[in-house]
């Protein structure tokens, strides 16, 4: 039986290929998407094909008076061409080739293999944290090990995701961070403070982890007259580029000291004559409400952004104060609470000093 056609006088032709149409695909004989060449944008080809063209001038072009104009830095107009500096490119828009890799982090110096490490160590540069492979047992190991405990430097144990993550370099097994500054010995600030007939205004922060929450208190503290900060070995914000560009270089200022263990530092400073006053929402009383004296020996101890201060330093503490709230929220940011806190110590000894009110 004869098909019947629109156009009569215009005869079929049976091996002429199907024209695409929108959302139809061809496929090849392992049942993968293929787009015949008729069709591609380069060869002139339909709308529908949505992969790139390939451009012209690099080997691809049928033209071929373009493809010259191109190599030779001319339009196809026959303009000269600026320089790629002064083209109107942004290099901001292009993919990165490698996007899985991470991004190095120019804020900090890093140091990567066993040997660097130990020998950073023995001259007895700053570090700031050590990552070493896990289950890695040979002798540079052990003596990184042992001279970052005698120098109070976090060493942590971790895979080797872990250390690829951080560097693309040939690590060895081992990372560290060298800090930007110099940590100073809490004993030693507050022997000098007592000589210098000053009175001690410190700040000891339990697990503050984010480095621009870190930053902000700083620079708060050192506005507001605290003479030193006090962090965990472990736990704490990574001093890093971020947090020194948020304490609007307070942390070049403001002395910074790294102790092990901050229960015994609550007991050092309570056997110093300094008042331990703990701002956690978990008290009774209220800043301000309640007649404190912080015009003495104080340290203002401010917990983590998660679970705040940490039960064991909580039943240290002196005294136990909140910030009054009257919103619904009923939660500050750690270092907004701070800055509260801080003020208030700050605020009575300008009250009772001599050029005060």
């Amino acid at each position: 039986m004869e098909k019947p056609t629109d156009r009569p006088d215009r005869p079929e032709r049976p091996n002429r290929p199907a024209r695409p149409v929108a959302g139809r695909r061809f496929y090849d004989g392992a049942n993968r998407p293929v787009i015949p060449k008729q069709f591609r944008p380069d060869r002139g080809g339909s709308e529908f094909d949505d992969r790139p063209a390939r451009p012209r001038g690099r080997g691809g072009s049928d033209n071929r008076d373009e493809a010259a104009g191109n190599r030779t830095g001319r339009s196809d107009r026959g303009e000269a061409r600026p320089p790629y500096r002064e083209r109107n490119i942004d290099p901001s828009n292009s993919r990165p080739r490698y996007e899985s890799r991470p991004a190095a982090d120019r804020s900090i110096d890093m140091l990567f293999g066993l040997r660097p490490i130990l020998e950073a160590l023995s001259a007895g540069r700053t570090l700031e944290k050590i990552f070493l492979l896990r289950g890695t047992k040979n002798s540079l190991v052990t003596d990184i090990s042992t001279a970052a405990r005698a120098a109070g430097i976090p060493v942590q144990m971790v895979p080797g995701e872990k250390l690829d993550s951080l560097t693309r370099k040939n690590h060895q097994g081992a990372v560290a961070f060298v800090s930007p500054i110099d940590y100073a010995p809490l004993d030693e600030i507050v022997s000098s403070l007592f000589e210098e007939g000053k009175v001690p205004f410190l700040l000891l922060l339990d697990r503050i982890t984010d480095v621009r929450n870190f930053g902000a208190i700083a620079r708060t503290a050192e506005c507001l007259g605290v003479q030193a900060i006090v962090v965990p070995g472990r736990g704490a914000a990574q001093i890093n580029g971020d947090a020194l560009k948020t304490s609007a270089g307070a942390l070049n200022l403001l002395p910074v000291c790294r102790e092990s263990n901050l229960h015994e530092t609550v007991r050092f400073l309570q056997q110093s004559g300094v008042t331990v006053v703990a701002c956690t929402e978990k008290a009774e009383q209220e800043i301000g409400v309640v007649n404190n004296d912080f015009t003495g020996p104080v340290a203002v101890l401010m917990g983590s952004e998660e679970d705040g201060i940490s039960p064991e330093l909580l039943r240290l503490a002196d005294v136990k104060l909140k910030v009054p709230m009257a919103g619904q929220i009923q939660s500050l940011n750690v270092s907004v609470a701070a800055g509260i806190m801080l003020f208030e110590v700050a605020r009575q000894r300008h009250l009772t000093s001599p050029h005060g009110a």
